[in-house]
């Protein structure tokens, strides 16, 4: 029986674990470099939290909050968008899942393509699918997140009422809750960008390995060498 049960399993080569673990990797080891350990240099996200924290302060010198309002629930769209562009990459790659048999034939037909077995195909499109299922629950999360933000705005003390606790806690405080909103979106976003590069898989290994490599560059250079970011460094003590 066990070996019945073993026979049914299948058999995954060895370049499409090596590439896998390195796909993964370099997800995971890139997000806990941005989001933690970004050391001297600081990403985009962290220099803006500068911003927030001067947004909060301002905050509390304003009778009318409409316009921190505003800003939080853009943030709020931008995450409900995402979300449902999420379901809609699901039901795509739910239709890939069902008309696997075509898939495999246009893919077949590219020169430099791999051959894999139609097992290799079904984990390569659950994988995909469970990467925007991923991408889906961050950006719900994200969203109700930035909910909270606004109530936490909605109980901000009126300027005449600000006491040197508010001054000092305040700022940080509600920086700290849309940030962590904004990490989970950014989380996110990152899925969006390692699922494009899970699409290489289909064509072979070395693909999907070169392609994480190619997905890490573009994020380091957005998050810590764009020109976006310089501008925000050059006024961050304005």
């Amino acid at each position: 029986m066990q070996n019945a049960l073993s026979g049914s399993l299948p058999v995954i080569p060895l370049a499409d674990v090596i590439a896998f673990a390195w796909f993964m990797a370099s997800w995971a080891g890139y997000t806990l470099f941005a989001d933690r350990i970004w050391g001297t240099r600081r990403p985009a996200a962290q220099v803006i939290h500068d911003y927030r924290v001067r947004w909060m302060e301002r905050l509390l010198q304003r009778d009318n909050r409409m316009a921190d309002v505003v800003i939080v629930t853009a943030h709020m769209r931008a995450g409900i968008l995402f979300s449902s562009i999420s379901i809609l990459l699901l039901a795509g790659v739910m239709a890939i899942l069902g008309n696997l048999g075509k898939a495999r034939e246009l893919a077949s037909e590219l020169s430099f393509a791999v051959v894999a077995s139609r097992e290799m195909w079904e984990i390569k499109v659950i994988v995909l699918l469970l990467i925007f299922v991923y991408a889906f629950f961050k950006y719900v999360w994200c969203i109700r997140q930035f909910n909270f933000s606004l109530v936490f705005i909605g109980a901000a003390p009126m300027p005449d009422d600000v006491t040197e606790r508010d001054r000092k806690n305040f700022p940080q405080s509600g920086a700290k809750l849309v940030e962590r909103g904004i990490i989970t979106f950014n989380r996110g976003l990152r899925a969006y960008y390692f699922g494009l590069a899970m699409l290489a898989w289909f064509i072979g290994p070395v693909y999907l390995a070169a392609a994480a490599i190619w997905v890490v560059a573009v994020l380091f250079r957005r998050d810590f060498r764009s020109q976006t970011l310089q501008a925000l460094v050059e006024n961050e003590g304005a």
